[in-house]
C-alpha cells in the first residue's frame, strides 16, 4: 500500500516538474521571437513609411518608361507652309531669301510664274517660329500651316542597329586577321564587305534623320493680290458728263482701232480698183460715136 502511494506521489511530482519546464520554455521563447521579429517589422514599417511619400508624389506625373527619351528629348521633323499676297511678288521673294540667310538657313527649290512664285527655305529648327513671323510681315497672310513629325523611335532604332552592326564588323575583322587559308580569307572578306555596306547605309540614314531634325523646311508661296477697287466718280450732271466723255473716248478709240486694222486691206483694194476705173474711163472716151449720135447735130 505504501509502495502505491510512493508511486503516485512520484508520478505527480514528475508531472509538476514537466509542466514547469514547459511554461519556462514558452516564456523564454516568446522574447526571442519578439526580438527576432522586431527588427524585421521595424524595417518593413520604415520602408513602408519611406515609400509612401514617393508613391504619393508619383501620382501627379507618370514616369517615363526605361529606355525611352523624355519629352524634351523627342526628335521632331518640323515643316511649315506660308502663303502671302502682295502687289510686288519679286520684291517679297528676294526679301524672303534674305530672311532665311540671316537666320543661318538657305534657299532650296524655286519656281515662279507671271503673278506668283514658290520657293523652299531651310532654316534651323529652333528659329522656325521667328522666321515665320518675319516672313508673314512681308505681305498679307493668306494661309499658315505648321507640322511636326516625331521620329524619335526611328532615331533610337537606327542607333541600336548601328551599334550592333559596328560590333558585327569588328568581329568579322577579327576573324579576317585569324584566317589561315585563302578560302577562309575570301569568305570572310565577302561577308565583311556586305556588313560594311550595311553599316554605311545605316550611317547615311542616321545623318539624314539628324539633318531633318536640325533644319526645318518652309514652303513660301507669294501671289499677286487683286488690284484695289477704282474710286467712285462724282454723281449728277458732272458725273454723267464724265461718263459720256469716257464713253466717247472709248468709242473713238475703238473706231480708230478698226480703221487702223482695215487700212492695209483698203489700200490693197484701192490700187487695183483705181486702175480698173481709169481703164474703163479711157476706153469710154476713145470709143467712136454711134450713127444716131452722128446724125443728131444735122437734124
Amino acid at each position: 500500500m505504501r509502495s502505491r502511494w510512493r508511486w503516485a506521489l512520484a508520478v505527480a511530482g514528475l508531472a509538476l516538474v514537466l509542466a514547469g519546464c514547459t511554461e519556462g520554455a514558452q516564456e523564454s521563447a516568446a522574447p526571442m521571437r519578439a526580438d527576432s521579429a522586431g527588427p524585421g517589422s521595424a524595417a518593413s514599417a520604415e520602408a513602408g513609411r519611406a515609400a509612401a511619400p514617393q508613391q504619393d508624389k508619383g501620382k501627379g506625373t507618370a514616369p517615363v518608361p526605361a529606355g525611352q527619351p523624355g519629352v524634351t528629348d523627342r526628335k521632331l521633323v518640323r515643316t511649315a507652309r506660308l502663303e502671302l499676297s502682295t502687289s510686288t511678288v519679286a520684291d517679297v521673294v528676294g526679301r524672303g531669301r534674305a530672311v532665311a540667310r540671316a537666320a543661318g538657313g538657305y534657299t532650296g527649290q524655286e519656281s515662279s510664274g507671271g503673278r506668283s512664285a514658290t520657293l523652299s527655305l531651310a532654316v534651323p529648327a529652333e528659329k522656325l517660329d521667328g522666321v515665320l513671323d518675319e516672313l508673314a510681315g512681308l505681305g498679307k497672310t493668306v494661309k499658315r500651316e505648321l507640322n511636326a513629325q516625331d521620329v524619335t523611335e526611328q532615331v533610337v532604332d537606327v542607333d541600336a542597329r548601328l551599334a550592333t552592326q559596328r560590333a558585327s564588323v569588328d568581329r568579322m575583322r577579327a576573324l579576317l586577321a585569324k584566317a589561315g587559308s585563302v578560302s577562309e580569307v575570301s569568305s570572310v572578306e565577302n561577308e565583311l564587305t556586305r556588313r560594311e555596306a550595311d553599316l554605311e547605309s545605316l550611317q547615311r540614314r542616321r545623318e539624314s534623320l539628324a539633318g531633318s531634325v536640325a533644319m526645318a523646311t518652309i514652303t513660301l508661296t507669294v501671289s499677286e493680290g487683286a488690284p484695289p477697287p477704282a474710286a467712285e466718280g462724282p454723281g449728277g450732271f458732272l458725273g454723267g458728263l464724265v461718263d459720256g466723255w469716257h464713253a466717247f473716248l472709248v468709242f473713238g478709240g475703238g473706231l480708230l482701232t478698226v480703221l487702223g486694222a482695215m487700212a492695209p486691206f483698203l489700200l490693197a483694194l484701192a490700187i487695183p480698183a483705181t486702175a480698173v476705173f481709169l481703164w474703163l474711163r479711157k476706153r469710154r472716151e476713145s470709143k467712136p460715136p454711134t450713127t444716131a449720135e452722128a446724125e443728131a447735130p444735122g437734124t
